[in-house]
This record gives C-alpha cells, structure tokens and sequence, in this order.
C-alpha cells in the first residue's frame, strides 16, 4: 500500500518508517513535488488533517501527516503548535531552541516542566469524512543547555528525569518505544490494521 508523507522532514520519516511495518510504502511528499499548505489550524488536530488533506488531494493517495510540538507550562503552552516555526518562518532547530531558553531565563528549577505532544492523521483520501486519529503526550523537563547530539527540534534541550538523560541522548529505539511520535503511531497502527483491506 502506498501512502504518501505530508512532510518532508527525513527525520520524521525515518522515525515513522522505523515504527511502521514494511508493508505500507511511505513516500515523502517533497518526491511529488508538493509543498506544504499553510497550517491555519489552531490545535495540532486541525493542523494534522490540513497537511494530510492536501498531500491526499495533490497526489490522489491515501496520506499520513502528524503535527507536533512542544508545550512548556511556564510559557502558557508555548511554543505549541508554532515549535517548528518559534524563532521565525525559516528558523533552524538552533535558532529556535535558543529562542525557549531566552524565554525560560527567568524560569525557577521547578518552573521547566514541559511536553512534547503529537497527533496523527491517516486520511484514505482527501474527501474522508472520519480520518484516522491518535495521539500521544511525552512529559519532561527543559534544561539550561543542550544534551546529546541524537534526535531533533528541541530533543537537547527535552530531559527525562526517569532515564537522566535527553531526547537527543537516546538511541532511536528507545526513542520510538517511549516518545509522543512513538505513542501516537502505535495508537495509529492499532486503528489502521482493524481496518479492513490493511494488512500489516
């Protein structure tokens, strides 16, 4: 079964790869030539279905698209659904992760508690009424400097205190088994393969 990727982020497509079974072939949007739509959504949710709605649309396969992000409790859920984009339209991972310590400088120890969140959208096609959804949430900890060199986005900075270590310090697997991408494609999964004609 193909299905295409409404991002062309490979590092979103190795982790969904890596999660997913071989059966389903997984292809990047950026291979049709599709740029992503604009995410006018206000919720990870809205976002997700706009992404896989026009990926679906644009290519007349059935599509995957996730929205994610990272919510910090003293920024009042910043940066949410605006993490990729947090420094500016075309910032880099560094430059946003630079952005959420300046915010957090005046942050108490007790007050860098954070979490990554995730949903997932597997739309049939683009007119599917009742999309596929599931989500996952991963609770932590900013620090006050990078960690690790694995991962992306805000991985360095993301500490785990059951494993002391970051995002950025484990291995994928461990990543895939534990992380809010790795929850929601299981959910994802589950949903997907009861579904009959989609075989894992």
């Amino acid at each position: 079964m193909r299905i295409v990727l409404a991002s062309s982020n490979p590092h979103k497509l190795e982790e969904l790869k890596s999660v997913l079974p071989s059966s389903l072939e997984l292809i990047p949007q950026a291979y049709f030539g599709i740029d992503a739509p604009e995410e006018t959504g206000l919720t990870f949710v809205e976002n997700a279905i706009i992404k896989a709605r026009h990926a679906s649309q644009s290519t007349g396969l059935p599509a995957i698209a996730d929205d994610s992000g990272l919510e910090v409790d003293y920024l009042g859920g910043a940066p949410g659904i605006y993490s990729s984009r947090y420094a500016g339209d075309n910032a880099t991972d560094e430059d946003n992760n630079a952005k959420l310590l300046e915010a957090l400088e005046s942050a108490g120890p007790g007050n860098r508690e954070a979490k990554f969140q995730c949903v997932i959208v597997f739309m049939r096609h683009a007119l599917d009424p009742t999309p596929m959804i599931a989500g996952g949430t991963w609770k932590g900890s900013i620090l006050h400097q990078a960690k690790g060199t694995g991962g992306f986005g805000y991985d360095p900075l993301f500490h785990l205190s059951s494993l002391n270590k970051t995002a950025a310090e484990l291995s994928k697997s461990e990543k895939n088994s534990i992380s809010h991408r790795g929850q929601a494609l299981g959910g994802l999964k589950k949903l997907m393969f009861a579904e009959p004609g989609i075989r894992g």
